[in-house]
């Protein structure tokens, strides 16, 4: 019998089959998607079994595997498929998509297998003999006193019998240890009263149950705080009860805290949670309960959507419109894309839901691709919060400061009222730009285009992107002179303006600064619940997503930050941060009430926000893209060009686009070369070429020409992306 073995290398010119014999001794354990490891160049490297055949011909000497990787994890069919899709999808290759498909402790080249933690038990392996050996052995009496103890219980917990009293029943073939797997998260269920749903999340509820056993999407557009995880948890419940599996993706692990602590409390152990923030183990503790058929509830960001979920009946994608469901790296999927391909497979509906859809979905819910489904009103007597825009040109003529004095007094009556109030500004650190006011000079990342943040806490200067750090001097570098200035401001900042300003009120930062470590973010969540907290200061993780009903008051400090970004979904993007981080504000019974400051008080995406009109800003937005020829009126695919010379990537990035030229239709648009939005990164320099397309049947295929050009080039590389989120 033979293997046919997609290796693990690195070298995408390797991305294919090599032929392997299999020993007499792995015939019965070798299977399709199982982990193999294989000589392979003179090393032993890992790689999945793709397919399996009894004759080969071949000029080659064939090799034997060399072993079988943790039998217990392989890839099933649909995975294998899977990966298929994900390769075309993204033109990544075909290792890439399975090893993506993988947790850490699972990698195809990670030979730490073994993540299990166990309990060990001691049993009684043979009664009568147990008996007999009491009754006649009157001098060991310890032995025998253990060995009694053990009848009665049965079994006894390994660390309660001393070692040397053990090994000597084992010897006697008295009894054996047993081990049971522990997993590291487990999760109790609580008697819950059962929610009613309203008649409208009735009827959202009752359209998606009559798609059962057959593939649909839907799309639920629902305010913020009309009740979508009550509409969810009711179809989970519904989905449980004829046998079959959900998945529940959410797009940051900041949300995980309370939507899978209520998951938790209705299903308990049944559900396996997924996502980045967990540590290896408990990664492999989930990946395997899943696989064992354990768990048939997984909730997780976009990883999750690999898990190996068998029967699964529904897929629900919660904020749907987040860019956190695009992969930035290679492979560039997007979850959704891979959720309709699993439900396409399952025969089974999938939910994606969101206060703020994607301009894309929401024009397939206008054209009856997907189901459009509705919650117009928030749950109970909560209402929409009163949204106000206050121009900052007139509060800075009049000396204000980074709070308008409006709002200043707004904080104010919230927080004597017992209130907690909640600030926006989606830049973290605490100044965006340090320079020297003698000669000008302006602290830049070595490696990458952008100026460097200065974090005060720590003394640093870091870059966002690269990651490089420096201790930050009053010294300036050019020309020493002590007349370093910073300008600009961050969450860091904000936090010790508040602070400054009100002294007698307990405030807490929400950004991936305060929550790296692991469980600050469930410990950071359950204190603002229980309000230990007053004024909460955050990037957009507090903006979405997240229930805190003593918010009534959402400040948002730079509304313009996000609307000056050269992007064509600079628009859609900021109007989505505002209607979600306005949704914070008042989902109890105490009025809500939004300020948002502003340049451009003028602005019609602002004016959209404050005027709740999400139908408004679509129709607006689409007109603007018909225009200008971008998604959904066309398709769209990035391609930079990349490489440490200046010279070779800008002579490459031309080559590539009098190529594309040659090859493609006429209709398709494309631009370019340009240098990219950050055109220095990681010490690379970079082109980006944009392709504008609607039909192109020439496409993939030029593109997969245009790769396979690169992957012997050592100086310059290429990077594809077919669905880019941002340009």
């Amino acid at each position: 019998m033979y293997a046919n073995v997609l290796i693990q290398y690195g070298v995408k010119s390797l991305d294919k089959v090599f032929t392997y014999h299999v020993p007499d001794n792995l015939k019965d354990r070798v299977v399709v998607g199982l982990r193999v490891s294989v000589p392979f160049n003179k090393r032993k490297i890992n790689g999945f079994v793709m397919s399996l055949t009894d004759h080969v011909e071949s000029e080659f000497e064939i090799f034997d595997i060399i072993d079988v990787i943790n039998e217990e994890f392989k890839l099933n069919d649909e995975l294998l498929k899977m990966g298929e899709y994900l390769k075309e999808k993204t033109l990544c290759s075909l290792i890439s998509a399975y090893q993506t498909m993988l947790p850490t402790a699972l990698k195809v080249d990670n030979e730490k297998t073994d993540y299990s933690i166990y309990q060990s038990y001691v049993l009684i392996k043979d009664k009568e003999k147990a008996l007999e050996e009491i009754k006649n052995n009157k001098r060991a009496l310890k032995q025998m006193e253990t060995l009694k103890n053990i009848l009665e219980k049965e079994r006894v917990d390994r660390k309660e019998i001393d070692t040397s009293i053990l090994n000597a029943l084992i010897k006697k073939e008295l009894v054996y240890i047993e081990k049971e797997n522990i997993y590291r998260i487990n999760p109790d269920k609580k008697n819950l009263k059962e929610k009613v749903l309203t008649d409208e999340q009735m009827n959202a509820f009752n359209s998606v149950v009559s798609s059962f056993n057959k593939h649909e999407v839907f799309l639920l557009h629902g305010i913020t705080g009309s009740g979508k995880t009550e509409v969810y948890i009711k179809l989970v419940e519904n989905v449980i009860k004829i046998g079959k599996t959900v998945i529940v993706m959410v797009p940051e692990i900041t949300l995980t805290t309370q939507i899978v602590k209520r998951f938790y409390e209705t299903f308990g152990s049944s559900v396996a949670i997924f996502h980045s923030g967990l540590s290896d183990g408990e990664k492999y503790d989930e990946y395997s309960k899943i696989l064992k058929g354990e768990a048939s509830i997984v909730v997780g960001t976009r990883s999750s959507i690999f898990v190996p979920l068998k029967n699964i009946g529904l897929i629900i994608i919660d904020e749907e419109h987040t860019s956190s469901y695009k992969q930035e790296n290679n492979p560039r999927y997007h979850a959704v894309d891979m959720a309709i391909f699993r439900a396409k497979y399952h025969n089974c509906p999938i939910v994606l839901g969101s206060a703020t859809p994607r301009l894309e979905s929401m024009a397939r819910a206008k054209k009856g691709v997907y189901k459009y489904l509705t919650l117009k009103n928030r749950v109970g007597d909560a209402k929409l919060p009163k949204i106000e825009l206050i121009d900052l040109s007139t509060s800075y003529k009049n000396g204000g400061s980074i709070l308008s004095t409006d709002l200043q007094v707004k904080i104010m009556s919230r927080l004597e009222n017992h209130e907690q109030v909640m600030l926006l500004l989606n830049r973290r650190g605490y100044s965006t730009i340090i320079t020297c006011a003698s000669c000008g000079y302006t602290y830049k990342c070595p490696h990458c285009d952008i100026t460097l943040t200065y974090h005060k806490s720590s003394n640093s200067l870091r870059c966002h992107y690269c990651g490089f750090t420096k201790i930050m001097s009053d010294i300036c570098p050019e020309c020493h002179e002590k007349a370093i200035k910073t300008y600009g401001y961050g969450t860091e900042q904000i936090e010790k303006y508040i602070r400054e300003l009100y002294p007698s009120y307990r405030v807490v930062r929400m950004d991936t600064d305060t929550t790296s470590r692991k469980g600050s973010q469930e410990k950071l969540i359950n204190a603002i619940e229980n309000h230990e907290y007053d004024i909460i200061i955050g990037t957009q993780m507090i903006s979405k997503g997240l229930n805190f009903p003593k918010v009534t008051l959402v400040g948002v400090i730079n509304a313009d930050e996000s609307l000056n970004i050269p992007d064509f979904r600079s628009g859609e993007n900021t109007f989505n941060l505002l209607h979600q981080v306005s949704g914070r504000a008042g989902r109890s019974t105490s009025n809500g009430e939004v300020v948002i400051q502003t340049f451009n008080p003028l602005n019609k995406t602002l004016n959209y926000v404050l005027n709740n009109d999400y139908l408004g800003n679509y129709e607006y937005e689409m007109n603007i893209r018909k225009i200008l020829k971008y998604p959904p009126y066309y398709y769209l695919v990035s391609l930079k060009v990349i490489s440490s010379d200046y010279n070779k990537a800008s002579m490459e990035a031309n080559k590539v686009v009098n190529y594309l030229k040659k090859n493609l239709s006429d209709d398709t648009i494309i631009l370019g070369p340009t240098t990219a939005a950050i055109f220095k990164l990681n010490n690379n320099y970079r082109f980006q070429i944009l392709i504008k397309y609607r039909i192109d049947k020439n496409l993939t295929r030029v593109l997969k020409e245009i790769d396979e050009q690169y992957i012997f080039n050592k100086d310059t590389y290429l990077e594809i992306d077919m669905d880019p989120i941002r340009i």
